[in-house]
């Protein structure tokens, strides 16, 4: 599955432990990304300073669902289900 245009949920939906430019701490889940556009786009894409979490998500319809709601919900799901402690 390719990432979906305009959708972005991967840089609101899970939290990121790694540090972001402009993000010192990495973010909360829920949060949106400092580097997400009005496009939903990454700023950062294809940079070194892009999170390698970021880089290495792979789209798939059992994370992404049918749309960007779909997308918030499952990452969500998966974020709390996975989430340690």
């Amino acid at each position: 599955m390719d990432c979906r245009p305009s959708c972005g949920a991967c840089c609101i939906a899970p939290s990121i432990s790694s540090p972001i430019p402009g993000m010192p701490n990495g973010k909360a889940a829920g949060e949106r990304c400092l580097h997400l556009s009005v496009e939903f786009s990454c700023d950062i894409f294809g940079m070194p300073e892009r999170p390698a979490v970021c880089g290495s998500f792979l789209a798939d319809v059992d994370v992404c669902g049918s749309n960007q709601a779909d997308a918030i919900r499952l990452i969500g799901w998966w974020e709390k289900a996975t989430a340690v402690g």
